[in-house]
């Protein structure tokens, strides 16, 4: 039986009596916000816990955030976005990467907190957070601020999730991502198949794909071991508190995106809107 690899989609809601602008002024004001919809309940917070490499988390959490009409807001765009300006936390920021330190939970907050009201004053009512909680220490941060309904943990077979990312691509030329391994398991003592296809480039870009230096079977391997070791702690956290849903990927997109919206409790209504 191979290991699954998971990531998170967490559905949080705020407690009753509290009101969007009262959450956003709270000392930790960056990890919550509410998306009014018909679709699901009305008052949620939609999140994207930070997943292994190659899960396919980025693109499942940008294809709710069109379907939710919501923003998504990765903390590591948010780390690259100060650096590269003149704020107040750009040096503080610059010496800890050069370092190759860890950023700091308080340095993440701000980050958060700061985006968030910068969305508020937009008019922005929620968003999808990508990398946020990754440790016992943050969630327990995130739950201080909003409850959270549910996690969904989206699995995936560590050798299908291997094959993936030794089969990522980039173009030299325009930097964009593609994927040039078919996946085809044959299902075995009780394991369904699974097939995901290719993500081809386009002729232009077919003769300037690069493989990233890092993108080799003993690299990936321990960097999913890191990313499990992390993990684990905080998907029983969620499961202690009887929060946890196990979603297993069965396939690539075709495949497995109607069935997550199912689990999700996203109508038909949604699913067509989405595929469209």
């Amino acid at each position: 039986m191979y290991g699954d690899i998971t990531t998170s989609l967490q559905i949080t809601s705020h407690g009753e009596g509290q009101t969007q602008n009262s959450l956003w002024k709270n000392g930790l004001t960056g990890n919550q916000a509410t998306y009014r919809t018909s679709k699901s309940t009305p008052h949620n917070t939609l999140e994207s816990e930070g997943g292994c490499p190659g899960v396919g988390k980025g693109t499942y959490a940008s294809r709710l955030c069109k379907l939710l009409g919501v923003p998504h807001i990765s903390t590591g765009d948010l780390v690259r976005e100060e650096l590269g300006s003149s704020g107040p936390l750009s040096k503080q920021l610059g010496e800890i990467v050069n370092q190759g330190k860890l950023v700091s939970d308080e340095i993440i907050i701000s980050l958060l907190s700061k985006r968030l009201e910068s969305g508020e004053e937009k008019g922005e009512s929620g968003f999808i957070l990508d990398g946020f909680p990754r440790t016992i220490k943050q969630a327990e941060i995130l739950e201080g601020v909003t409850d959270i309904d549910l996690v969904v943990n989206l699995k995936l077979r560590e050798d299908v999730l291997l094959e993936k990312c030794l089969g990522r691509r980039m173009c030299s030329q325009c930097g964009g991502n593609f994927n040039v391994a078919c996946i085809n398991v044959q299902g075995k003592n009780g394991d369904p198949g699974m097939y995901m296809a290719p993500l081809p480039p386009p002729p232009d870009c077919a003769s300037k794909l690069i493989t990233r230096a890092d993108d080799t079977e003993e690299v990936i391997k321990e960097r999913l071991r890191i990313y499990n070791d992390m993990s684990l702690p905080v998907e029983e956290f969620y499961r202690s508190r009887g929060k946890l849903m196990e979603f297993d990927l069965p396939g690539g997109i075709p495949e497995s995106w109607p069935k997550l919206l199912q689990a999700l409790n996203l109508d038909q209504e949604d699913k067509q809107s989405a595929a469209a």
